[in-house]
């Protein structure tokens, strides 16, 4: 997956630079939470809640240890097989050639691009980016025009490789060293809208080819192939343990702090090992609900961040299955799916509200989002449904599952994490399909799992999210609706959903392709029925106080949009 999105898995959600998977927990807004245990009003949730301090008024030095949902297989954050923690742990001993503030305007980190240009010439964008001297990756390769190329190579759906997302990358025509080899000349073909999306990951010249990029980071992090502030100190891939100290050939700002340690934990005992002081962050593999907030409301020395959240928690349905294998079955079943119900039960006792989830394009709080998935015709509506399906030849036996040609209507949801809500969440779903005559058969797994998981497609409906990585949602709509999509697994697209969203992106600016993308969006939902998004929801996290700058990494945290230096993470003065 790329830029935009990624999954965000049980308790965790899923992107390369776009959107990303990630299993999604609970999460909501709260009580006061933290410090001195009142459980106060409602506190407002904002659009960026991170706790930013200049590094003039931060402390040099001190150790923070988080936790993470999983150490995934896949290691290559541009790889489809990622997911959100694989971006996270990437980002930290990985290049950051490209940040973005939180409100999501990127802009070139100054430690490795000294300029950025962007112009027309010949009726062709082209960007031309200069490295600085000293970016070089850890085994003093440098960065130059032929990392760019082989991003590019890496990401553009030529030859067998596996990207994450080909946005963005298949437009462009030529990459050529500029006046020297530290300038990289991209060349797009035509005119195109997106260039500040592209190349916020980088993949290392020795990356070379299809099998080395699927492949090689396959249970394997590769550290010489990175750079940056720091580096890997100890990696237990068994034991869920990551770590990384000061990098000695960084050139840039001096990381604040002498170590960062992530652990692998479920959900419950990420809020348990915060409450004993072993973490020092809470709801980074899940967002905060009423009941864990109240169960961090008397750790001293806390705050409770409330931020708005770049991810849509949503249903996949496998179409491969053969109960599945017709639109309007698909349809129907969708229809029974009460979204408030749901959201009433993730935010019992939360004062939050937010308007239904309505697009994987865009969010309710940006320019030009509309609600796709109303467009489309859909609505809660049970007895619709029934008819539907009566319609469609599903009879109903004597135990009020219905069966089709000896086909049982039925599936297995795979549930992931030990989160209180995320079961709760599952059952209202299987209570809301048992009125249409579905049997729904809940199955628990371990957070860890979520990857293998979702990739090996061990499912008929799934439960999960997608994180985006920046504020271009448009760009990336092939990542969902395309047919070889790596976020989209229900296999509900088609070639013709390729070539009408390549008509969208071949509009040459933003203003132009936001309108069409949302209006395609609504035709492709109903001639798919593959997806549904369910709700976004608020990001809530614990921290022990004084901790600043918070989640800088892609696709997850406090900071929206936000892509923030890694080095500036640490404790305030």
């Amino acid at each position: 997956m790329n830029k935009q999105t990624k999954w965000i898995g049980a308790a965790a959600f899923v992107a390369t630079f776009s959107l990303a998977l990630t299993a999604c927990s609970g999460g909501g807004n709260g009580g006061d939470g933290g410090g001195d245990g009142d459980s106060a009003a409602p506190v407002e949730t904002k659009e960026a809640d991170y706790n930013p301090v200049d590094r003039a008024d931060m402390e040099q030095g001190g150790e923070v240890t988080l936790a993470i949902s999983e150490i995934t297989p896949q290691m290559n954050a541009m790889n489809q097989d990622g997911a959100v923690p694989t971006q996270r742990i990437w980002t930290w001993y990985n290049p950051q050639i490209i940040l973005s503030t939180p409100d999501g305007e990127s802009y070139p980190n100054p430690a490795y691009i000294s300029d950025k240009t962007v112009e027309e010439v010949d009726g062709n964008t082209v960007m031309t980016l200069t490295f600085t001297d000293e970016a070089e990756f850890n085994d003093g390769t440098p960065m130059d025009w032929k990392t760019i190329e082989n991003t590019w190579k890496a990401n553009n759906g030529e030859g067998d490789y596996a990207p994450n997302s080909t946005e963005g990358y298949r437009n462009i025509a030529s990459v050529e060293a500029g006046e020297t080899d530290k300038q990289a000349v991209i060349t797009f073909d035509g005119t195109f809208a997106w260039v500040d999306a592209l190349f916020f990951n980088v993949t290392h010249p020795a990356v070379d080819s299809a099998e080395k990029f699927n492949e090689a980071y396959l249970d394997g992090a590769h550290p010489e192939w990175g750079a940056g502030p720091y580096m890997i100190d100890e990696f237990d891939r068994e034991a869920g343990v990551i770590s990384f100290v000061p990098n000695e050939k960084w050139w840039g700002d001096e990381p604040m702090l002498d170590k960062v340690t992530y652990r692998v934990m479920e959900p419950t005992a990420e809020i348990n090992a915060f409450r004993a002081g072993e973490i020092d962050m809470a709801g980074i593999s899940q967002s905060l609900s009423a009941d864990t907030l109240e169960q961090i409301a008397d750790v001293e020395d806390a705050q409770v961040y409330r931020a708005a959240r770049a991810a849509n928690n949503l249903i996949e349905l496998n179409a491969e299955r053969e109960q599945f294998a017709d639109l309007e079955t698909r349809q129907a079943l969708f229809m029974a799916i009460d979204r408030e119900q749901i959201t009433e039960v993730m935010w019992d006792g939360l004062d939050y509200t937010e308007e239904p989830a309505g697009s994987l394009n865009l969010y309710p709080y940006q320019d030009g989002y509309e609600d796709a998935l109303a467009n489309s015709g859909y609505e809660f509506n049970v007895d619709e449904a029934n008819a539907i399906l009566d319609e469609a030849g599903w009879e109903t036996g004597d135990d009020g599952i219905r069966e089709r040609d000896g086909v049982r209507f039925e599936g297995r949801l795979p549930s992931f994490g030990d989160d209180a809500l995320t079961e709760a969440r599952v059952r209202v779903v299987q209570q809301q399909l048992k009125a249409v005559g579905f049997d729904l058969q809940l199955d628990q797994r371990a957070a860890s799992e979520f990857s293998t998981t979702l990739t090996e497609k061990d499912w008929d409906l799934v439960i999960l999210g997608f994180s985006s990585s920046d504020a271009y949602g448009v760009m990336w709509m092939c990542q969902v609706y395309c047919e070889d999509s790596g976020l989209n697994l229900s296999a509900t697209m088609n070639e013709t959903f390729d070539e009408r969203i390549h008509e969208v992106e071949a509009l040459p600016t933003a203003e132009e392709q936001i309108p069409a993308a949302m209006e395609l969006e609504s035709e492709l939902m109903a001639e798919s029925w593959g997806i549904l998004p369910l709700y976004a929801g608020p990001q809530i996290m614990a921290a022990k106080d004084g901790l600043a700058n918070l989640t800088p990494e892609p696709y997850t945290g406090l900071d929206l949009f936000g892509v923030l230096p890694v080095e500036n993470f640490g404790w305030a003065k």
